[in-house]
This record gives C-alpha cells, structure tokens and sequence, in this order.
C-alpha cells in the first residue's frame, strides 16, 4: 500500500487547510451576535467559543458518515475511485472557501460539501458507466438521490424557518422589552432569560447529547428519561439566581444568555460543521484501512463503507484544536463578522454593497406592505407598537465610538433562535448550512427590530442579496469545478495531484497577498 500513501497524505493536509479556511468563513456564525452586541471583551467571547468547539467536537460522530456514504453508493465505487473523488472534494472545498473568506463574504461549507461530493461522484460514476459501455441514465444507482434531496431540501427549508422565527420572535421580544431600559424589568428579564437558556439546554444537550463519544449509554438513556424534570430544575435554578442578579445589580442575566448562547451555537456549529472539514480525509483513511486489510487491492469496491466505523478520538480533538486557533488568529475570519455585523447593525453603516435595481424594487415592496399593515391595525393598537419602537436608533444617526451594533435582546434572539435550529437539524443527522441559518436570522432580527431605515435600506438589502447570490454561486461552482477535478484527476492519476498540490499552494498564497492588500485599502 506503499503507492498509495501520497493521496492519504495530501487528504490529512488538506483536512488542516480545510479547517483553517472553514473556521475563517464559519466563524461569523458563533461570535457576531457577541461581538456585534459587546455582551464581553473579545477575548472573552473567543474563549466561550472556544468551549464550545471543543465539547461540540465530541457531538459530530453521527454526521461524519455523510461524507463516507451519504451521498454515493460506495459499493459501486473501487478504493482508486473514492479516493479521486474525495481529493476531487477536498481541492475544491479549500479553493473555494479561501476565495470567499478573501473577500469578506460568508458561504456555507456545508453547501460547498454536498454538492462537492455530488460534482465528484457523477463524474466518476458517468466515467465507469461509459467506460464498461453502460447508458448514463443508469447513473442513479451510483448517486444516493433521494438521500441528496432530503439534504438539499433540508437546507432551503431551515433558511426558511431561520428568516420566519427570527422575524417573529424578533418582533414579540421587542414588544416585551421595548427599546428602553427599565427598572421594573427586573423580574421580567430574568423570566424571558431563564426560558431562553432553558430552551438552549433542551436542544443542546436533550437533542444532541445521544452522538456525544464521552457520554456513556446508560447516562444518555436517563437524560432522555428524565428530559422534563432536569429542563423543570434547570429553569428554576436560573430564574433564581437570574432574579438576584437583577435585583442586586450583580450582572444582567441578557448577557449570560447570550454568553450561553454563543457557547451552544459554536457547540452546533462544531458538532453540524466537523464533517465539512474532516468527514472526507477520515472516509480516504477509513477506505484506505479496508483496501490494507483487503491485500492492497486498489479495485477492491468499498462496500466497506456503508458498516459503522468508530472515529479515532486523536483526530476529533486535534481537529477541535486547530480550529480554535484558527478562530483566535484570522484576520479573515474577522472580515467575514464584519460584513454581517454592518448589514445587521442598528446605526448607519458603510455601503459596502452600493445599492441596485433590484434591492430598491425590493425596498419598494417592503415599505408597500408595511404601509397596508398600518392602515387595516387599528389606531390603538399602532400606537402601542409604536410606543414600544420608540428610542430606536434612526437611519441618520451614526453610532457613537464603541457603542454595540445592536442591543442584549436581539443578540439573545439570534442565538437562541440559531442554536435551536441548528442543533435540531444535528439530531436528525441533516447538514444543515450553519451559516444560512445564522445570517437570516440575524436578517430577520434587524427588519424586525427596525433596523433597515428608507436611507439604508437598498445599500443593506444589496448586501444581503450578494452573499445569498454568492451562496447559489457556490453550489453551481462547488459541483462543476468538482465534476472537473474528479475528471481530472482520474485521467492524470499522480501527475495530476502533485499539478493540484501546486496550484493549491500558489492560489492560497495569491489569495493571502490580495486580502492584505484589501485589508491595507
């Protein structure tokens, strides 16, 4: 097996690369709420965060098989076969993300992933059909469609309920708490927070505890047993301490939550997102291990993959490790939470975007529909609504030094509303787009929150639609640059992977010298 130690080799370094660009880009998801809010110093966000990834890490064993046989019938492909498409995945993943995170917009990985293996495998699947002299209409006994579908649907559905929930709950929350800061918001605040990390925990660790590697069966099986009970003193416990520290001063419990929430959305992210980076490299190893224990057969056909494999422990961690160093030392991945925190904010902020046609048609629309609302509500209760929007921050007022983009609330919003969703989509083992979710909450939040005045409007709804326009892009590029990298790679075999290794370098370190150039501008 000696031959086939180089592509083994470049899966592992481009596994590292793959997180380094990944975290980069998927960063923004865990931290702009906290940072956008200034809930606590960086550091102290990032140290959350931190935790977050770490124990995640332990939660993402169910997802990894995605990337093994959740997309291709490994059984129809030989070990020479899946190893091209899986270098075919890794090269195109680490290219497209580091473009991305070059230019400060956040795309989603997961996408990339899933239409990465789908690219790779039609075109290698379509090269055996042919080369056996097969019809190519056969080549959905080679692609798990249906599976595909579910996951695709997956995605465009929680974009969906992320926009509607965030908009929603956004809008109730603000009702509740209004734009002012009031003493007799004491009790109230500590209710609305106690529920809200309530409501973090039962996802969390009730939806996602059953994938963790640490926790043993017997304690997984009485924490499902017990769901109800633990939630009931866990709220108690936290509307307590939450009222004392309202009352005394001590620390508003808003910032806990959003704290709490920070912790669990990088504990999802982690747990949802690992297999985005390492889910392929780990499938090359395993599918190497079977064609060793095979006799070294390079056209031995890995229906090995569909049987359960036990992850080595050393890889999760060192893969939790590299990427919290990742988060703490990019300079891209700081560019990627600008960007949303700016579209997002509650101040006049940069146009970065400029404003278009379409965003003003959009606008156009907006303010339409707003205006039918206020006339069929009656007086009374347009008048309540307003009263609670009053002390808003206006288009015209640009933010003072320092101050935070948006307030505890919102922050809060964000967090639990992504956290949730995320970590319900984990439980039922769907890659869902951690970075679609969190953005279209945090989009959702912001129109709801009033955020998008008659001034910013079109510069913020043409942002929004270049990162979505960006993130249909990605799924269109994902799959055909991996099609032809498959097909590439098939035909050249080595001396079209050490072509790739090369160009992999110069465009990554291309790449590095025009974002500092950017930055430098």
């Amino acid at each position: 097996m000696d031959l086939y130690y180089l592509p083994l080799i470049v899966l592992i370094a481009l596994a590292v690369s793959d997180l380094m660009v990944g975290v980069a880009n998927d960063a923004v998801n865990f931290t702009n709420s906290a940072v956008g809010s200034h809930v606590a110093p960086r550091w102290a966000i990032f140290l959350v965060a931190s935790i977050g990834i770490m124990i995640g890490t332990t939660f993402s064993v169910g997802m990894l098989e995605i990337a093994r046989k959740g997309l291709f019938y490994p059984q129809f492909y030989s070990f020479d076969n899946v190893m091209t498409i899986f270098l075919a995945v890794m090269f195109t993943d680490v290219l497209l993300l580091d473009m991305f995170n070059t230019y400060g917009l956040p795309t989603s990985t997961t996408v990339s992933l899933v239409f990465e293996l789908l690219g790779a495998s039609v075109a290698v699947g379509a090269i055996l059909l042919l080369q056996s002299g097969s019809d190519l209409s056969l080549l959905g006994t080679y692609i798990n469609s249906d599976r595909a579908l579910v996951m695709i649907t997956g995605i465009l559905l929680s974009v969906l309920f992320a926009f509607v929930f965030g908009v929603v709950i956004q809008f109730v929350s603000r009702l509740i708490f209004s734009f002012k800061k009031k003493r007799n918001y004491a009790v109230l605040g500590a209710v609305w927070s106690a529920l809200a990390i309530s409501f973090i925990l039962y996802y969390i660790l009730i939806k996602g505890v059953k994938a963790s590697i640490f926790l043993s069966s017997p304690l997984v099986t009485w924490i499902h047993a017990h769901t109800w009970p633990v939630l009931l003193a866990f709220f108690t416990i936290c509307l307590v301490l939450f009222i004392i520290f309202s009352l005394f001063k001590i620390i508003d419990p808003l910032k806990i939550v959003v704290l709490a929430g920070t912790f669990a959305l990088a504990l999802t992210f982690a747990s949802n997102d690992l297999v985005n980076f390492i889910g392929v490299p780990l499938a090359g190893f395993f599918s190497y291990q079977i064609a060793g224990q095979a006799g070294s057969n390079s056209n031995l056909l890995m229906s090995g993959l569909n049987d359960p494999f036990e992850v080595p422990v050393f890889f999760i961690l060192t893969a939790a490790l590299i990427m919290i160093i990742t988060l703490w030392r990019s300079k891209k991945a700081q560019t990627v939470t600008r960007t949303e925190i700016e579209l997002a904010s509650q101040h006049k902020s940069k146009a970065r975007f400029g404003a278009s046609k379409s965003a003003n048609f959009l606008v156009d629309i907006g303010i339409k529909i707003f205006r039918f609302g206020k006339f069929i509500l009656p007086d009374f209760i347009k008048d309540w609504i307003e009263l609670r929007y009053k002390g808003k921050h206006h288009d015209h007022k640009e933010a003072e030094k320092d101050e935070p983009a948006f307030d505890l609330v919102r922050a809060s919003v964000n967090l639990m509303v992504a956290s949730t969703l995320i970590a319900l989509g984990t439980s039922l083992k769907l890659p869902l787009s951690t970075t679609y979710v969190t953005f279209i909450v945090a989009m959702g939040t912001s129109l709801a929150d009033g955020a998008w005045g008659s001034q910013s409007a079109p510069f913020r709804v043409n942002g929004v639609l270049v990162v979505i326009s960006g993130w249909f892009i990605t799924a269109l590029i994902a799959f055909s640059s991996s099609m032809v990298m498959a097909g590439f790679l098939y035909y050249t075999g080595k001396i079209g992977l050490i072509l790739m290794i090369a160009l992999a370098f110069y465009v990554i370190i291309r790449s590095h010298l025009l974002f500092k150039k950017r930055e430098a501008a």
